[in-house]
């Protein structure tokens, strides 16, 4: 994909990360299940496509999740809800909640989401769900531990200074 940053495994630099046309042109390229964009000290954005088809798995997170959908059709299933969702859509996730998310469409369902804090690796690129699966079932795709960190250690270690 064109005009992505190399995601680093290193904590951010306080710098900032520009995604142009990110709800519109950005997205329509990937044609991976999975790319992590950016990962910082509390949350994380990820690329996702799922296939005609296709979905995410049903599953729950430690973390809460938003997720905002750029393009195709499909349903969200969400603490015992069902939404149809389109471009343009916002569905949020809070930490715990069981959650699938569904392509209804006859185009790639493809969205961007917000993990906060950060749910893989920072380098995560996967091309499909089974691959994806596979590195979560085997401790591959994990948050490193600095985007776990509290904000008094971040503060301690100098990562961060309020004002």
């Amino acid at each position: 994909m064109a005009n992505l940053p190399t995601p680093s495994s290193e904590p951010p630099k306080h710098e900032m990360q520009h995604f142009p046309d990110m709800t519109t042109a950005l997205p329509s390229e990937s044609g991976e299940f999975r790319r992590v964009l950016w990962t910082g000290l509390y949350s994380q954005v990820v690329l996702m496509t799922i296939p005609v088809d296709g979905d995410i798995g049903e599953e729950v997170h430690t973390v809460d999740q938003i997720l905002t959908f750029t393009s195709g059709k499909g349903l969200a299933q969400v603490g015992g809800e069902e939404q149809e969702v389109k471009a343009g859509d916002m569905v949020i996730v809070p930490a715990g909640t069981k959650h699938q998310f569904l392509n209804k469409g006859p185009t790639p369902l493809i969205l961007y989401t917000v993990y906060s804090p950060a749910e893989h690796k920072p380098t995560t690129v996967h091309k499909t769900k089974e691959e994806g699966d596979r590195e979560e079932e085997e401790g591959v795709d994990e948050a490193p531990a600095w985007s776990r960190r509290s904000k008094e250690q971040n503060e301690k270690e100098g990562w961060v200074k309020g004002e």
